[in-house]
């Protein structure tokens, strides 16, 4: 049996980007984010978070401290009754890694670590290069969240809020 996912970016999507995000203290979910979570967890997705984390790099943070931040989200998650299903992160400032998004290399690591079927699956990013390696992987359904209206995507939609994509899928 083959499974769905929701795709998530993390800096953008699951907390508010503030650039390079490592400390507690610059972590702050989204609006909406529980309620996105919740609605696919009832309908058995698996939530898998798929984010460059080039911070480390960079030497901004080390990838010690890149876990602790996610240690201390899946607690924050698991409060809220919200399960992650798995965390892909890429460290690489090389563009033409194969994980480094817009390269799809950390979705297909996602496809054979939990059987998913792309097709059925949905992607929730707010850069385009979320967008490019969604679709380069074969996931069906690929959302920007963007404040930008006007906003030149191959998304398939476009959000200003996450409550939109429930909207979405929903109706």
């Amino acid at each position: 049996m083959t499974n769905k996912a929701l795709f998530l970016d993390r800096d953008g999507v699951v907390n508010i980007d503030r650039g390079y995000v490592c400390r507690r203290g610059d972590f702050q979910f989204h609006d909406g984010f529980f309620e996105l979570c919740r609605y696919f967890q009832y309908k058995n997705y698996k939530i898998i978070i798929i984010t460059n984390q080039s911070g480390v790099a960079r030497g901004y943070f080390t990838e010690d401290d890149l876990g602790e931040l996610h240690k201390y989200m899946l607690g924050e998650l698991a409060r809220e009754n919200i399960t992650i299903t798995d965390i892909f992160y890429c460290v690489s400032i090389d563009d033409g890694h194969p994980d480094r998004k817009p390269n799809p290399g950390m979705f297909y690591k996602a496809r054979e670590a939990h059987a998913l079927d792309m097709a059925v699956s949905v992607s929730v990013g707010d850069k385009e290069r979320d967008i490019l390696a969604a679709q380069k992987a074969g996931v069906g359904v690929n959302i920007l969240f963007t404040q930008n209206v006007n906003a030149v995507t191959a998304a398939k939609y476009t959000v200003k809020n996450l409550r939109e994509v429930l909207e979405l899928c929903i109706s």
